[in-house]
């Protein structure tokens, strides 16, 4: 073969260091066997992440793009392990995340003949990605990824999967690189950014909430300074509480599972909200009843990335398509609008600022004050994750978030998440303090993931809230069959034995006052560490006990 051919997997690991990839999560296959063989020569330039189940591999993946702001990129064997890496995909897509997963398939003299691990995977994936291929000839692969990069990161964000027959990585071929993506976006038009100040102007009580993906710490920024130049009282969609500074005397909180209930009357009682990148979800609009589809009562000016969001539920009075950078800027860049609405800004700073501290607590372990002694400890800078669950109340409510990329749940309410987001949050910034958050359901789901943080250094602190059951759904369980409950008790380990078998620090907690001295301790350990909340069941959430449940049951 003439000297300056390449095989497929060299043609791709060379297209990925060109699209800036430094880093990405695995677990290895035989099906992408030329690939793996490409980046061992690649070694300096790609850091190659083994991980122990692939959608720990792809909720890695999925974080390292919300604490970074570049695209996460995941490979995946064929069959098995892309069913496994699936979730990832549903979670980068429901929340807006760039991501990019390989996956190994089938040599192409097999197809459609149900081969071994076999799965057409544009079939497969159509639903739960932006853009799903298979590249069939290796003289293709620059163009493929080039798309893929650019389409993963340009309008919504969102996840991209592309198939990769095993032979076709063997190929040999001459091809041309192609140079770095480039992320699309729109922008706002002069009458648009004109239109929304004359709407400004004529509001008596306006509010904001910003959302989605594709924010970088510099729109977080305009977007506060856009807000405390107009007194305007902002929240944050579902579990993006580091859109905005929790700081600013202009934030109100976030609409979330169990939102402050004086924040969403003010969302109703509002005559004017504009909405920043939000999708204006189930979650955010608390079952559609904030605003009544598809013709609110309040005025809406929606801005998001996708024309196709505009108009999809609620009809706006004013649609933009814009991304949320572009909109910031734009935003930040408007003459302030005069008006008296200090009074309106500031009962909804204090609403937020009650809610967010916890009540007093005869409880021997108090929640909220292990929260609130966190606060300090963590820094600006610190990055929290959060799995699904009833037990995430805590820290979405009590803490506070000053700096964008340093918050990631699941808008999927996918369990299992936390501990891997964790890791692959603390392998892509490794000077921050990481803390993981999970529920003893949710640990067990990818708990194992502890290992990968062992095996490359990482030192994230995983907090585990044990309280013996399947929470979330116990408490629906309570409100909605009166205490009828099966299939959400559950059996657990000791969570910091478990971490001390890992080679980890592991630590108990069952009073308050331990906590902090727990937390300082897991740091200075200097490895991943977990701390196991032992949680009252009774407690079941951050507003009401599984007793007060039964009683109103009773009651009503």
């Amino acid at each position: 073969m003439a000297a300056n051919t390449r095989t497929g997997g060299e043609v791709l690991a060379d297209a990925l260091l060109i699209h800036g990839v430094g880093m990405a999560f695995c677990v290895a296959g035989e099906s992408y066997l030329a690939l793996l063989d490409a980046l061992h020569d690649r070694r300096d330039g790609l850091r190659l992440i083994t991980c122990r189940q692939e959608g720990g591999a792809a909720n890695m993946a999925e974080a390292y793009a919300k604490t970074t702001g570049r695209p996460g990129v995941v490979m995946v064997t064929r069959g098995p392990g892309a069913c496994h890496g699936a979730i990832g995909l549903h979670t980068a897509l429901q929340d807006s995340t760039p991501m990019v997963m390989l996956i190994g398939q089938v040599a192409r003299d097999q197809f459609d003949r149900e081969a071994f691990q076999e799965i057409d995977y544009r079939r497969m994936f159509g639903q739960v990605t932006k853009w799903v291929a298979q590249i069939e000839d290796a003289d293709r692969i620059p163009e493929y990824l080039a798309r893929a990069f650019r389409t993963a990161t340009s309008g919504r964000p969102g996840p991209v999967a592309l198939a990769l027959p095993e032979d076709m990585l063997r190929d040999r071929v001459a091809v041309g690189d192609t140079g770095p993506y480039r992320t699309v976006r729109a922008a706002p038009g002069p009458e648009d950014m004109a239109q929304l100040g004359a709407m400004l102007a004529g509001a008596k009580r306006p509010m904001m909430l910003v959302g989605g993906g594709g924010w970088t710490r510099g729109a977080s920024e305009d977007i506060v300074a856009f807000a405390e130049a107009n007194d305007l009282p902002t929240a944050c969609s579902f579990r993006r509480l580091d859109l905005f500074d929790n700081a600013s005397d202009c934030f109100a909180g976030d609409l979330t599972t169990g939102s402050n209930p004086k924040l969403s009357a003010a969302v109703r009682e509002a005559d004017l909200l504009v909405v920043a990148g939000a999708r204006l979800g189930e979650i955010t609009t608390q079952g559609y009843t904030l605003l009544e589809p598809p013709a609110p009562q309040q005025r809406i000016v929606h801005v998001h990335a996708s024309a196709e969001e505009l108009g999809s539920v609620f009809q706006p009075a004013l649609a933009i398509q814009s991304g949320p950078e572009q909109f910031a800027a734009a935003a930040r860049a408007l003459e302030p609008v005069a008006g008296d609405r200090a009074g309106w800004r500031g009962a909804r700073r204090a609403d937020w600022l009650a809610w967010s501290e916890p009540e007093p607590s005869d409880a021997a372990l108090d929640l909220g004050r292990c929260m609130t002694e966190l606060r300090g400890r963590l820094g600006p800078d610190g990055i929290v994750t959060v799995d699904a669950g009833n037990f995430s109340g805590w820290p979405m409510r009590y803490l506070r978030f000053r700096k964008r990329h340093t918050f990631a749940g699941p808008t999927s309410g996918a369990m299992g998440y936390s501990v891997a987001a964790a890791v692959g949050a603390a392998l892509a910034n490794p000077d921050r303090t990481v803390v993981g958050f999970v529920g003893d359901g949710g640990f067990l789901m990818s708990g194992q993931e502890l290992a990968t943080a062992r095996m490359y250094g990482a030192a994230p602190i995983i907090v585990v809230f044990d309280n013996g059951m399947y929470g979330t759904i116990r408490m629906h369980q309570e409100r909605h069959h009166g205490g009828r409950h099966i299939a959400t008790d559950l059996a657990n380990p000791d969570f910091a034995m478990l971490a001390r078998a890992h080679g980890l620090h592991g630590e108990t907690v069952e009073r308050t006052a331990e906590f902090g001295p727990a937390f300082d301790r897991a740091r200075a350990s200097g490895t991943a560490a977990v701390i196991h909340l032992k949680q009252d069941p009774n407690i079941i959430s951050t507003t009401t006990t599984l007793e007060k449940m039964r009683a109103a049951a009773r009651a009503g």
